[in-house]
């Protein structure tokens, strides 16, 4: 009987401690599927957050886009009541606020007797990068972790700020946190806060990056389209006049040319034919050689002295002419009643003239003073007309000092002698020819050296 009851008691006692161990079991279980659940919902809360990012990287998408999904997404995955993200300005000494969620409390200092909502006075209000909590944390290599009453952040349970850098760069600051009316972060939410600040600063990295290659693209787009405008303004022909054959080229060194050349119809018997440097390389250089471009084609028709167009053109320039800025230029006019040729040198590389009878280039070397550098005291004395007389077959060839100055791989010049050869050898065959010919070997010459310089030709032979 004893033994019955004992084992009867055993087997009761083992009943219940395995109907405990069966509960405690459930219980386990449960607990990790609460944690496998919450885990789940937390992985796709990252992946949403990091899809988003990617969203949000996208061409098309403004970057306010991505500095929501940024402070939003971390809010989401770490159950969090308050944001922002602060982005360093251009000048790296402010931190301005690019996200600032709707309940966010203010991480920093507001300004005394400001306006508006908390909220708009946080969305306006930048702070240095060496002031206040968030400077110490933008200076910082770590995230920082504030729990409890802290003075720094008032009314706020626990906070997650973390520096952004990338690349050697700092970015700027990450701020999550809950009021204290929620429990704190949890060790584990720390560690997640941590890749989500590196993930951001990866994406903003990223961004910057494809701001600034759309910015070139724009660019290059935008400087493309000045560069068709700018053919545009340059003859697309050669001009009909009796007695004279012409012919001119301009090749840009960049986009714009800060070099031009010109034919101006004056009357039914003179053309006049300008050719233009302007100091200086790309976009100033190209919109000073369109002003002078205009002016010079309102001037002209009405003088016939080429030294009172430039005259006229120096004084309507020489007021709106940056200091550092010139323009040297030569203009000639035409005449085809009597064959002359009048010219007028403003601080331009002097033309050279090929002589049929004999093969011979000589140097047309008339005083004058640039475009722009003088109000017209001086400009005025030194600014004469100079008389060319041309037999058929000679040939009158102006350049600038792009065609001269041309640069090698050795850092060896093209040089005036290797141009002059360039004009004897092919000035039998027309003003064309010349052009051609000193083109193409300044361009065999110069081979895969980046062209540095505006090259422009302008050839007139006499017929």
């Amino acid at each position: 009987m004893f033994n019955e009851i004992a084992l009867g008691s055993a087997f009761a006692s083992l009943l219940c401690w395995s109907v405990w161990v069966f509960r405690r079991q459930q219980r386990i279980i449960r607990e990790v599927q609460r944690e496998k659940v919450k885990i789940q919902v937390e992985e796709r809360r990252v992946f949403d957050f990091l899809h988003n990012l990617g969203e949000a990287l996208t061409h098309e998408t403004r970057p306010g886009d991505l500095h929501g999904s940024i402070v939003e997404g971390a809010l989401r995955i770490l159950e969090g009541q308050g944001g922002a993200l602060y982005l360093v300005d251009k000048t790296g000494l402010q931190l301005r606020p690019a996200f600032i969620s709707a309940q966010c409390p203010p991480y920093i200092d507001l300004p005394p007797g400001g306006t508006g909502s908390t909220h708009s006075q946080l969305k306006l209000t930048a702070v240095k990068v060496s002031d206040g909590l968030l400077g110490t944390v933008f200076s910082a290599k770590d995230a920082l972790f504030i729990e409890g009453d802290d003075s720094r952040l008032p009314g706020v349970g626990s906070a997650c700020l973390a520096p952004l850098s990338y690349a050697g760069q700092n970015l700027g600051v990450l701020v999550i946190s809950r009021d204290a009316l929620h429990d704190t972060f949890a060790p584990s939410q720390l560690h997640t806060f941590r890749a989500l600040a590196e993930q951001s600063a990866f994406s903003l990295w990223d961004a910057i990056l494809h701001h600034e290659a759309a910015e070139k693209r724009q660019i290059e787009k935008d400087l493309a389209t000045a560069n068709d405008v700018q053919r545009i303004l340059l003859p697309s022909s050669e001009p009909d006049i009796d007695g004279f054959e012409t012919s001119g080229t301009n090749l840009p060194a960049r986009y714009l040319s800060g070099d031009y050349f010109d034919y101006v119809p004056l009357d039914a018997d003179r053309l006049g034919v300008v050719i233009a440097d302007v100091s200086g390389k790309g976009i100033p250089a190209a919109l000073l050689m369109a002003m002078c471009r205009s002016a010079l084609r309102v001037i002209a028709p009405g003088c016939e002295s080429p030294a009172e167009v430039m005259r006229r053109l120096n004084a309507q320039i020489y007021p709106d002419i940056k200091e550092d800025m010139f323009i040297s230029m030569a203009y000639a006019i035409l005449d085809r009643r009597d064959g002359s040729v009048k010219l007028v040198r403003a601080g331009h590389d002097a033309p050279l003239v090929f002589r049929a009878k004999d093969g011979t280039i000589e140097v047309v070397k008339p005083p004058g003073m640039a475009v722009g550098i003088d109000s017209g005291g001086a400009f005025n004395r030194v600014t004469n007309d100079f008389s060319v007389s041309l037999a058929p077959g000679d040939c009158l060839v102006f350049y600038t000092d792009g065609v001269t100055e041309a640069l090698d791989r050795r850092g060896e010049e093209y040089g005036l002698e290797a141009m002059k050869r360039a004009i004897q050898a092919s000035a039998a065959q027309g003003a064309a020819a010349i052009v051609r010919r000193v083109a193409d070997e300044v361009k065999a010459f110069v081979g895969d050296h980046p062209q540095h310089d505006d090259i422009t030709l302008i050839a007139i032979r006499k017929k």
